[in-house]
């Protein structure tokens, strides 16, 4: 099949011969530059979306899609149970106590936030069952006999140096009132398992014990609210605002996305930024494009002269070199949507990129490129390139080939 002649004289000018050695050279690094810019914008869209979803699915799976409070205070346990379970699109619900207090071993001394549970109905709205290092969630149901168990994050229990079957005390601010104010007091625990969610938040702070021994050291009559999980994840929001006229007004939810809302507020905020910037790479490496296309109509005046003259048209002679300078777009979009996506790959399968797990709560950054950002890279990308060939090719169009060719 015969290629246009205008993309096959475009293709043939960014073939350099002596006299244009310089312009094809512009030409090169133009596409270089849009490699570049593609490459770096795959990149840190992926970073910043695998960081984003990352913190999000290890949220959720740490805590509840949603929590609901009552407005009098939740009732019987059971029944409140079995009422939120009846709401479309919810298929777990728990009772939750959380406080704080402070955790001694014979290492060390740590905060710790106590959240008494349910073993059995936790593990139908979090993955703390599934989270086991050692131990079972299940240990947390009481016997008889022996002390209460608990069941410690994977950092709070290397901090205190202990591990399965070592006993630990939990001192609370809940104790008996004296003439001298409330005295704390302390209760012993028996370490029945150790989780690692893979938040360091709850790993290095969280301790899960029984509901019904939260309540007694934690001085509570009544859970503090009720944890859901829903069928999907992203129609928590949904399941939270229609709970008041579900089962009743006095019931008051909210739901993941909206108690870590700033937090992913500033992971979007920060992805703009970094996608604006890195941008303006492939905008420069478009301004070479229009200075290597305008010099090159400087230099192919003649031969645009002598094109006009043999018949063809202004609209020829525009395609000629908006064909050009496509081509090097296209070729560094190419490049770079090449390039990036092997990077992506490469840093995330060999995890190269280590991070402050006490700031961003995960390790390593995951990469993870969705298909709409990786089209609108390449599409933006193509789009600036072909835009920068307007000008250049509106002038050669203008050309007029009696005035390029008196002096010849």
């Amino acid at each position: 099949m015969d290629l246009p002649y205008e993309l096959f004289i475009a293709s043939r000018y960014l073939l350099a011969r002596r006299k244009q050695a310089f312009i094809s050279m512009i030409s090169l690094i133009s596409g270089v530059g849009v490699a570049v810019g593609v490459t770096a914008l795959l990149v840190v869209l992926a970073l910043m979306t695998g960081l984003q979803g990352e913190l999000r699915d290890r949220l959720v799976g740490a805590a509840a899609h949603v929590f609901v409070l009552k407005v009098n205070g939740l009732g019987s346990i059971d029944e409140e149970v079995a009422k939120l379970r009846r709401v479309p699109r919810v298929v777990g619900a728990a009772p939750t106590i959380t406080g704080l207090g402070l955790i001694r071993s014979a290492g060390d001394d740590e905060f710790v936030t106590v959240k008494g549970i349910d073993p059995v109905l936790e593990q139908t709205v979090t993955n703390v069952g599934q989270s086991m290092e050692k131990g079972r969630l299940d240990a947390l149901v009481p016997k008889p006999d022996g002390l209460p168990a608990i069941v410690l994050g994977h950092d709070l229990a290397q901090k205190l140096g202990v591990t399965l079957d070592d006993t630990v005390e939990i001192l609370t601010a809940e104790g008996p009132l004296t003439p001298f104010g409330v005295s704390p007091q302390s209760y012993p625990f028996r370490v029945a398992g150790i989780f690692r969610l893979g938040l360091y938040e709850y790993d290095s702070s969280y301790g899960y014990i029984n509901i019904q021994v939260a309540q007694r050291i934690l001085d509570r009559r009544r859970p503090d609210f009720i944890e859901l999980r829903v069928d999907d994840m992203f129609r928590a929001r949904e399941v939270a605002d229609s709970l008041p006229s579900v089962v009743g007004a006095e019931y008051r939810a909210q739901d993941w996305a909206d108690l870590n809302k700033s937090l992913f507020q500033a992971l979007w905020l920060e992805k703009m930024a970094m996608s604006i910037t890195i941008g303006l790479i492939v905008m420069v490496a478009a301004l070479n494009i229009i200075a290597s296309l305008i010099l090159l109509v400087m230099e192919k005046t003649r031969d645009i002269a002598i094109l006009k003259t043999m018949g063809s048209s202004s609209a020829s002679i525009r395609r000629i070199f908006m064909f050009q300078g496509l081509i090097i777009g296209l070729m560094g979009t190419t490049a770079g949507a090449m390039l990036g996506c092997t990077l992506i790959y490469v840093l995330d399968r060999f995890k190269l990129i280590n991070i402050d797990l006490e700031v961003y709560q995960i390790s390593h950054v995951p990469f993870r490129l969705q298909p709409l950002d990786f089209l609108v890279v390449i599409v933006a990308a193509v789009a600036i390139c072909f835009f920068a060939t307007i000008y250049p090719s509106r002038q050669a169009a203008k050309l007029d080939p009696a005035q390029a060719l008196r002096y010849q």
